[in-house]
């Protein structure tokens, strides 16, 4: 090559470099008033940090754009964790406003809102069922309550039967699926928890691992899905018996009886969620670590009966099958063309939480059918991601491909964190709540277009 050749590249490669940077700058920079689109972030553009996640950002990231595992760059970089700043706020689109909602919480996770408009909340480390509800003059909750106490890690929160009356309310604690008779208004348990199935994670089954156990029911009411994480990151299922009926959504009957595993291979599907139109179950996913800063992207996906998602010896699908785990050498060849690839990657060690699907008539009506997530925030990378509640842009009950940053804010310019997200409920009013373990909130994310 010429020097000329070299002198122009160079330059021509610098001037991008200025660009590339005044572009971060412009969207870090820009003012929360501001309305107009930004931009698509495809192909590498599409991996981020914290830093550079702001709302109405909307990324794109395909099995294509993965790298090669990179084991050395496994890092333990768990969040610093501080007490919000007066000053510090959740950011979220123009003409969206942000409330707290409630505080003072114990270690606040899925939220759920039953159909007369009171929203139960799962305090899982002190094994609480709160109720919140209503709106007091100052936008707190008018009245808090404790439904039940005494559970073992509960999560999972679910109303049988669908409609205006449910006649009970399902919990999924670590260790099994219970349920205790309601009617509405009730904000306290009108009896006892009636235990309905074991699940594994406590009892006779072998316990540990991720703990966290979601309900959801199908459209007709005939099925309760439970999901269940693995026990392990990455160990190979086949000579590992505590992860059998790990790493799997299972399928239950109402009153509790095992169907079958409905789709496996889904290594912490944290949240679930049925899309109201198709009905198809959705789920929230974590992918497992070790991999790299860029492997593995968590993402949230609809799930296939009988699908299998890869864990442990696969993840997504490329064009000649399922991207072999380098951890699992040859393992199950045969299974290599089954792999199915997610509908939406989200960046990875994001730590996707609790989904649902809007369908209120508060937010743009673009927002109709449209899922959020909730993302808790990264510990296996070296820049720190995650710490948002993301959108996901849905055409006719069909994913696009792409999530949007939603609700921002809550890493500091030093990369400490006041709040991580963990639920997403929709209020009766159309409202958004979004629970925070970080500073122990829940945040009421209302639409004005002012």
């Amino acid at each position: 090559m010429k020097r000329t050749d070299r002198s122009t590249r160079a330059v021509a490669l610098g001037c991008s470099l200025v660009f590339l940077s005044y572009l971060v700058f412009k969207i870090d920079a820009r003012p929360a008033r501001a309305a107009d689109p930004l931009p698509v972030l495809t192909g590498q553009a599409a991996f981020t940090d914290a830093a550079h996640e702001y709302p109405g950002i909307r990324r794109h990231l395909t099995a294509a754009d993965l790298p090669a595992p990179a084991p050395q760059e496994s890092v333990d970089n768990g969040p610093t964790l501080v007490p919000r700043p007066a000053n510090a706020w959740p950011l979220a689109p123009h003409g969206f406003k942000v409330t707290l909602y409630a505080e003072g919480l114990d270690n606040p996770r899925l939220l759920r809102t039953a159909p007369n408009g009171d929203l139960f909340l799962a305090e899982s480390a002190s094994g609480r069922i709160k109720v919140l509800r209503g709106m007091a003059q100052d936008g707190k909750a008018a009245q808090v309550a404790v439904f039940a106490e005494g559970l073992h890690q509960p999560f999972g929160i679910a109303f049988y039967p669908a409609g205006p009356n449910p006649a009970w309310v399902y919990v999924g604690n670590t260790d099994g699926i219970v349920r205790f008779p309601y009617r509405n208004g009730d904000v306290t348990a009108r009896g006892p928890a009636e235990a309905l199935a074991e699940l594994p994670g406590g009892g006779r089954l072998r316990g540990g691992g991720h703990w966290t156990r979601d309900l959801a029911f199908s459209l007709d009411g005939s099925k309760l899905f439970a999901s269940v994480g693995s026990h392990s990151n990455v160990d190979d299922a086949d000579t590992h018996p505590e992860e059998f009926h790990r790493a799997d959504v299972l399928e239950f009957t109402p009153e509790g009886k095992f169907v079958k595993v409905y789709a496996w291979g889904l290594r912490n599907c944290v949240g679930e969620a049925v899309h109201p139109t198709t009905g198809e179950l959705w789920c929230s996913t974590n992918e497992r670590d070790g991999l790299g800063n860029n492997l593995v992207p968590d993402y949230v996906t609809h799930v296939e009966e009988g699908g299998f998602y890869g864990w442990p010896w696969y993840y997504f699908a490329g064009p000649d099958g399922g991207k072999q785990d380098p951890r699992h050498p040859g393992k199950h060849p045969e299974l290599k063309a089954k792999v199915i690839t997610p509908d939406i990657l989200v960046n990875p060690h994001f730590a996707s939480l609790e989904m649902m699907f809007y369908q209120g008539a508060q937010f743009p009506a673009e927002f109709k059918g449209d899922g959020f997530a909730a993302e808790h925030g990264s510990w296996n990378r070296a820049a720190r991601s995650g710490y948002e509640v993301i959108r996901l842009p849905m055409h006719n009950g069909r994913a696009t491909g792409e999530y949007e940053d939603f609700l921002t804010g809550f890493v500091l310019p030093d990369g400490s964190v006041w709040g991580r997200p963990v639920g997403v409920s929709q209020a009766k009013d159309g409202a958004v709540f979004v629970s925070d373990d970080g500073s122990n909130s829940i945040w009421r994310v209302s639409y004005s277009g002012k």
